[in-house]
C-alpha cells in the first residue's frame, strides 16, 4: 500500500494521524512539515501539542499523551536544540511506552544535531518527502 492508497472506514478514507514533537524553538520546522504535507495533499494529519495556552505540567502531559495514544506514528523533528526540550524529550518517551512507531528525521542534514537518547534505537532519517512517504507506508 502506497501512501496515497487509503484504508476505508464506512466508504471514508481513514486518515493516518502523525505526531510532530520538535523543540519550540523549531516551530517554524514544523510549520514547513505540516505546510509540505498540504501542499502533497497528503492523506495524514499531522498532531502537535504545542501550548497555546498555559497548562499545569501534569495536565500538558495527560492531554498529549491522549493525543499520542490516538496517532498512527510519530515523527521527531530533530535539531542542535532538540537534546535540551525537556517537552519533545517526554513525548519521544511517552510515544515509545504507548508503542507507537516512532521516527527521529533531522531539520539539517549537514547541520544535524544529537539524536536524544530517547531515540537511541530508532531510524533517524533525512527530511525528503520520499522518507516521510515510506515511514507512515509503514505503520
Amino acid at each position: 500500500m502506497g501512501i496515497f492508497d487509503f484504508l476505508f472506514e464506512n466508504n471514508e478514507p481513514k486518515r493516518k494521524r502523525i505526531f510532530i514533537s520538535f523543540a519550540i524553538e523549531d516551530i517554524e520546522y514544523r510549520d514547513f512539515l505540516v505546510e509540505q504535507a498540504r501542499k502533497e495533499n497528503s492523506p495524514f494529519d499531522f498532531i502537535d501539542m504545542s501550548a497555546k495556552k498555559a497548562w499545569k505540567q501534569s495536565e500538558w502531559k495527560r492531554r498529549c499523551r491522549t493525543k499520542i495514544k490516538g496517532c498512527d506514528g510519530v515523527i521527531a523533528l530533530i535539531s542542535k536544540r532538540t537534546h535540551l526540550a525537556s517537552g519533545a524529550r517526554w513525548e519521544m518517551k511517552c510515544a515509545l511506552e504507548e508503542r507507537i512507531p516512532t521516527i527521529g528525521m533531522q531539520i539539517k542534514w549537514n547541520d544535524k544535531g544529537a539524536k536524544p537518547k530517547e531515540l537511541k534505537n530508532k531510524k533517524v532519517i533525512r527530511w525528503t518527502w520520499e522518507n516521510i512517504s515510506e515511514f507512515i507506508d509503514k505503520i
